[in-house]
């Protein structure tokens, strides 16, 4: 059976401009700049030339009650262009003072163009006197080759590719006795490796023969598992050898390059270029925090757009072609206007959340003493500044902030709390920081266990269970006691 009835309830409806900004928020300067750019190619009403535009401020001075949900129809004679256009002759950036150093200038990193890490393998090819069936098969290993150096495919699966793909039957032999004598002696040494055993036999034959390096290679090829798990009684019973001279082929392997591919010097890998989206300097005992000035583009009216404007309205026979021009006009005006007091907006909630973590972490950042890192939640920062829990995040995450000992990730100045034996908190990065501190001054020959290092921090006033120990421990990419064993 249906039947009408009346339900009421309450929502929360977010508004384009609010999406617009959170969006903002959640941008680090880089993907910032992208973002700006492409509004900018998609709106001719902003212009970022500083030498023909007008203030857009002022563009928009008289127009703060306006407020178009896009469902009115709204005629051309209804806009008062005067609210669009700007009398002032003198642009906003003629009168701002910009006081940066020539040091706070962007720099352009340059990149030089050069043989990609393969194509440097293939070009060695050419060096070997060898016919067209073994060069193809060559080219074939070489392009199987990852960026560490490494085959790891099985010969047989290689096989059979060769035979789909190049059109060449050859037999596991053939792969075999080309990827020893050809590909295996390309440079860098130890390329066209199938494992991390091999890869390092590779290298230590290549070297001039001594008699730690063929007791190395010994080692590496008969007791390859207890070398790894640093077994080294049971090395120097299985090879009766003394202390001296399994430490001489720990030397001898510890020079080798476990990642040949990753150390070819001429790679044109593009390293990652970190921007600061924040500055904090030290400047006569406090603190200065600065945001990033790429961060706050000025952006303004394009010139043609106010030209349009103004022929409009100085035309005494307005035809419908000009009607509808003003239209397209002023939608572009108002979307530039929304666009810039949404990067005013995110250039305010920046600033606020950064200075909030900024004075929570004081001590940490006047004195770089990670053991003065307080506990804290994104919810104390929402607190102090009343926002969402959620725009504290999307501020902290993927942004970093220039400080006198690095370029940190903000998200890195949030940590959960424990406490200690006073009852008070403390960070578990402090606690992490201690646990570190004693690892690096612990006796390699007799690494001390978990259970040891929850005893030694107990004693230095942090009750930590030995399970505790070992996730901090994992979480700080510390091996466990036995390999961190030395002779």
């Amino acid at each position: 059976m249906l039947k009408q009835s009346l339900h009421q309830k309450l929502l929360q409806k977010l508004s384009p401009q609010q999406i617009q900004l959170m969006k903002l928020i959640q941008l680090p300067t880089q993907a910032f700049e992208e973002r700006l750019k492409q509004e900018i190619e998609e709106n001719p009403a902003l212009d970022t030339g500083k030498e023909e535009s007008d203030n857009f401020e002022d563009n928009f001075a008289n127009d703060n009650d306006y407020d178009d949900a896009g469902n009115e129809k709204i005629e051309a004679e209804d806009i008062n262009i005067d609210e669009y256009l700007s009398d002032d002759e003198y642009p906003s950036y003629k009168t701002q003072a910009n006081n940066y150093s020539s040091d706070d200038e962007e720099k352009q990193v340059p990149y030089a163009a050069g043989t990609t890490f393969h194509q440097s393998l293939k070009n060695q090819l050419n060096t070997f006197r060898i016919d067209d069936e073994e060069k193809s098969i060559a080219e074939f290993l070489v392009g199987s080759i990852d960026e560490s150096g490494y085959i790891r495919r099985e010969l047989i699966d290689l096989i059979d590719d060769l035979a789909f793909t190049q059109n060449v039957f050859t037999s596991e032999e053939k792969v075999a006795h080309v990827l020893v004598n050809v590909v295996q002696k390309l440079d860098p040494i130890g390329v066209g490796a199938r494992d991390l055993k091999e890869c390092l036999i590779i290298q230590l034959k290549s070297k001039s023969e001594t008699k730690s390096r063929s007791l190395a290679i010994k080692v590496l090829e008969n007791a390859f598992d207890h070398f790894v798990k640093k077994h080294y009684k049971k090395l120097l019973d299985k090879f009766n050898i003394s202390e001296e001279e399994l430490k001489a082929v720990n030397t001898e392997i510890s020079k080798l390059n476990p990642k040949p591919g990753s150390s070819y010097a001429g790679n044109n890998k593009i390293a990652e270029q970190i921007v600061p989206d924040f500055t904090i300097r030290i400047i006569e005992g406090k603190l200065e925090l600065t945001l990033n000035s790429r961060n706050a583009p000025e952006l303004h009216v394009s010139k043609e757009y106010n030209n349009m404007l103004k022929g409009y309205q100085d035309s005494k026979d307005k035809t419908k072609s000009q009607k509808d021009a003003v239209m397209f006009i002023k939608q572009k005006l108002d979307a530039a206007k929304w666009f810039i007091d949404a990067i005013k907006q995110r250039q305010q909630t920046l600033l606020v959340t950064m200075n909030s973590i900024m004075h929570y972490q004081y001590d940490y950042f006047l004195t770089g003493d990670e053991r003065k890192l307080k506990p804290m939640i994104l919810k104390d920062i929402a607190d102090t500044i009343n926002m969402d829990v959620s725009t504290v995040s999307r501020v902290a995450n993927s942004k970093y902030v220039s400080t006198p000992y690095g370029t940190k990730l903000i998200k890195d100045f949030f940590s959960e709390s424990m406490k200690n034996d006073q009852g008070e908190d403390v960070s578990t990065k402090e606690i992490k920081k201690i646990l570190e501190n004693v690892i690096a001054e612990e006796n390699k020959k007799k690494p001390l266990t978990d259970e040891k290092l929850s005893g030694i921090l107990k004693e230095k006033g942090y009750p930590i269970a030995r399970r505790t120990v070992a996730k901090y421990r994992e979480q700080l990419d510390i091996p466990v006691a036995r390999l961190r064993k030395e002779i």
